[in-house]
């Protein structure tokens, strides 16, 4: 990995290689991941174990992360940086309205995510209950193969994404259920353009059903899709599309218009 960005940063002389390092360090924390040692952020960073040191005691010296002694954590300043987002773009203002209707025409709670990397990351949310063993917020990242935000998005790309994807990605099973033959992905995706939705069907999670559309942007574009997420016991899959669909359809042409 540090190979990879010396070499993207030898392209460009305006690119801060250091820059983008630190954010790695940043970003080795998750919610399975909270505490990391100098030797874990070196490994997962793939820098050496000196320059993790110097940028996770800068961290450390400007306040944005804590260290006990032995193990680093990320300090709730941290939050300035995602809050710069959520503060600097009226996308998630725009869009909470129309999810917070969603949920209170379907007793379901809806989302909004964009595709960052491999990865959804959600950006507005309205939730009526908790349905996943992980708590969802806005920020909040899953893999884009096995959630129905993500295939939504995915299938709206042209063939060259779509194929590019696919030979960088690692379908890995989060459930019996998921799908990971890459042919069979390729094909549900497929489909997924075609019926202008996506259905995944306790492949994140066991118990975990979900419907998505994308949001076609007034340019033509594609980069953000509503969902909405229900318990398999209460709702079974047969009633997916019939029930939920409208009102995800209804709040993707309205802010088809405003987007």
């Amino acid at each position: 990995m540090a190979q990879e960005i010396d070499s993207q940063g030898g392209e460009d002389r305006d690119f801060v290689a250091s820059l983008e390092k630190g954010l790695l360090v940043i970003e080795a924390f998750d919610a399975s991941r909270p505490r990391l040692t100098l030797s874990d952020v070196a490994k997962i960073t793939g820098i050496t174990r000196a320059a993790a040191r110097r940028y996770l005691r800068t961290l450390t010296r400007l306040n944005y992360a804590d260290f006990d002694g032995r193990y680093f954590s990320l300090s709730p300043r941290i939050l300035r940086l995602g809050y710069a987002y959520l503060s600097s773009t009226a996308l998630a203002t725009r869009l909470q309205p129309f999810l917070e209707r969603i949920s209170e025409e379907t007793g379901e709670s809806s989302s909004a995510a964009v595709l960052d990397g491999d990865d959804i990351v959600y950006i507005a949310r309205s939730a009526t209950r908790r349905i996943m063993s992980i708590g969802l917020g806005v920020g909040s990242r899953l893999p884009a193969y096995c959630t129905s935000l993500g295939r939504a998005i995915l299938a709206s790309q042209p063939p060259e994404i779509i194929e590019a994807y696919l030979k960088r990605v690692r379908l890995e099973p989060r459930t019996p259920k998921t799908i990971t033959d890459k042919d069979e992905f390729r094909d549900i995706l497929e489909a997924t353009r075609q019926q202008g939705y996506a259905f995944v069907d306790e492949e994140l999670e066991f118990g975990l059903r979900s419907i998505a559309v994308p949001l076609v942007q007034k340019n033509g574009q594609v980069t953000i899709a509503l969902n909405i997420s229900a318990q398999a016991a209460r709702v079974p899959a047969s009633e997916m599309e019939e029930r939920f669909l409208p009102s995800l359809r209804s709040a993707s042409e309205a802010l088809h218009y405003t987007l």
